[in-house]
Formats: C-alpha cells, structure tokens, sequence
C-alpha cells in the first residue's frame, strides 16, 4: 500500500482533548477502510502565519499512514464536512521517518538559543532587528547629498527664462 503524511489543524478554541477524539475518529476511518497509522502525533497548538477563518492559531496533527488511496480520500472528505478542521494536507512518501517528527525533536530547537536566530543580535531593541545601535559601523564620508545636485525637470525652465 501506498505510504502518506497527512498533517490537519484543529481550531484553536477547541480543546485537547476533543482534538483526540477527532484523533481517534479518524484513526477509525482508516482502520476500517484496510489500512493502518504507523504514527500519530500531537504537535500542540501553534501560531499561524496568517488567519484562517478568524483563527490565529491552531492544533497540529500529523499521521504516517500505511492506507489505500480511498481510506485517504475518505479521511478529506470527513476533514472538509468538519467544522473544527481548519486545513489539512496529504503527502504520498517514498518511506517514512524513523523517530520523531522535525517538529518534535527539540535539539535543533536548542542549539539556535532562545528565540531562534542565535548571535545574529535580532533580539535587542533599539532600531529596527540591529539591537541597540552599538554595533554600527562608521560609514565614513558618503559624497554629497543627493539633494544639493540640481534637477532635470527645472533646467528648462531656467533657459526658457535667459531666453527671453
């Protein structure tokens, strides 16, 4: 059979608990249709990059499944028919990951530090991401100013005026 990573977001004001039970729901689906979830995971509620019907986060579930193609197409179309269901997303794979989800390792995630952009100073405050200010280099002499040079649109009109 086929293998597929199916990820779906639960609204954010639903709770855990009723984002298993929807869990489980699905998980019966497939089952019953011949196939098999060789992993589920709970990757908690997290932010999204824009709103998506009035939600600014969400509920994030994936699913390694091991299913035929109708147990999939039957697993959207429960997903569409429910109204906690944001969006969802199906990916047919080669093979799937051994271990934890890049979501759920957590390693990488501490190596960046806190905020996740390590000692690049996007974390101060000041000006803009630079932190305080401390850290500009001198720009040394810049030429003239852009405004002291005369325009185009105004030469005409001082030669119009010499000429007569």
């Amino acid at each position: 059979m086929p293998l597929y990573e199916h990820v779906f977001l639960a609204r954010q004001d639903v709770t855990a608990q009723q984002v298993e039970e929807l869990t489980a729901q699905y998980k019966g689906i497939i089952e019953g249709l011949g196939g098999k979830i060789t992993k589920s995971e709970y990757w908690g509620v997290k932010g999204l990059s824009f709103r998506m019907n009035k939600n600014r986060k969400a509920h994030f579930t994936l699913f390694n499944l091991d299913a035929p193609p109708a147990a999939v197409t039957e697993i959207e179309r429960q997903e569409r028919l429910s109204e906690d269901v944001l969006r969802f997303i199906t990916i047919r794979v080669d093979e799937h990951e051994e271990g934890p989800s890049a979501m759920m390792r957590k390693s990488d995630r501490d190596d960046r530090g806190e905020r996740g952009f390590g000692d690049r100073g996007f974390g101060g405050g000041g000006r803009g991401f630079g932190g305080g200010g401390g850290d500009r280099f001198d720009r040394g002499d810049r030429g003239p100013r852009r405004d002291s040079r005369p325009r185009d649109d105004a030469a005409p009109a001082e030669t119009a005026a010499t000429e007569e």
